[in-house]
């Protein structure tokens, strides 16, 4: 069994769990935590989907724009890749110390990634919940036609 914290992310779709890598990726991970013991990560939606690339969710404002009260600096594990369906990383701005709630998960290899975007986490539960978000269908600036929800986020007992 993993030492790494465990989040269980529950959707309108379904429940996915993530291995946040906090012995990889403590300052990106610790942000993640503090948020889910604040219980920010309630009752937002999934406001990008883009198909065969990722999903997007953390921001309360669900325009894309919105965040915490706090940003982090980019933080890059050489051990840490975007190779696969599920990785989890941090969404941000221009600036690559901008990341601040809003993250993302991969619907496959992302490689062009590495190195820019921040990854902290792995979904090792609930990947077909994951891959369903991917397949919804979208508007105007990948956001999608029915809204899909986070209800909420909670950290395995």
């Amino acid at each position: 069994m993993t030492k790494n914290p465990i989040a269980i992310v529950e959707t309108s779709l379904g429940i996915f769990k993530i291995e946040l890598f906090l012995d990889k990726a403590p300052i990106t991970a610790q942000n993640f935590i503090d948020l889910v013991k604040r219980d920010f990560y309630k009752e937002m939606i999934f406001h990008r989907v883009v198909a065969n690339f990722v999903i997007q969710t953390g921001d309360p404002t669900g325009t894309g724009r919105g965040g915490s009260d706090k940003t982090i600096p980019l933080e890059i594990h050489p051990e840490l890749r975007h190779d696969s369906a599920g990785v989890v990383g941090m969404a941000r701005g221009p600036d690559p110390n901008s990341a601040s709630s809003q993250f993302y998960i991969t619907l496959r290899a992302t490689p062009h990634l590495d190195g820019r975007y921040a990854v902290f986490g792995k979904v090792i539960e609930g990947l077909d919940v994951v891959m369903k978000i991917g397949e919804v269908e979208v508007g105007p600036g990948d956001r999608p036609v029915i809204p899909v929800e986070l209800k909420a986020i909670t950290l395995q007992q």
